[in-house]
């Protein structure tokens, strides 16, 4: 597991700055890693093709060939589009051992990945992401 506190991110900006580029439910989530509630999120049940890109920067992170019904009420994906765009790194919040998803690009929260569930896919894994980390850009725009 990488730690995000072992890399400057690329886009590094203040609390304050965030807070002018991003809605407050968007900062409490990218920035404060919050969650948003379950089955509520704009992109839990997109089939759309293209790239999910960090809301808070821009930066390629998933690929809609990568995305899968999980029915865990968030989008589910089975391997980032690129393995040098997320970083993983140990959550011990809640009483649990979990692995927290971070941009690489600018260290905002994007959700949590999980291993050994028995979805039936290439790696064994959920990428379970919160929609308003992501801005989805469909194929041909």
């Amino acid at each position: 597991m990488t730690s995000a506190g072992e890399a400057t991110p690329n886009v590094a900006l203040t609390d304050d700055q965030w807070r002018e580029k991003l809605s407050p439910a968007e900062f409490a989530v990218l920035r404060q890693a919050g969650t948003e509630r379950p089955f509520t999120g704009e992109y839990t049940d997109t089939t759309t093709e293209g790239v999910y890109q960090c809301r808070a920067c821009g930066a390629e992170l998933f690929r809609s060939t990568e995305k899968f019904e999980s029915h865990c009420g968030w989008p589910s994906f089975f391997d980032p589009a690129n393995s040098d765009a997320v970083i993983l790194r140990a959550d011990d919040s809640l009483g649990m051992r979990r692995v927290e998803v971070v941009c690489a690009n600018c260290h905002s929260h994007l959700g949590h990945v999980f291993e050994g569930e028995g979805y039936p896919t290439p790696t064994d894994q959920r990428y379970c992401i919160n929609s308003i980390s992501l801005t989805l850009v469909p194929a041909g725009t």
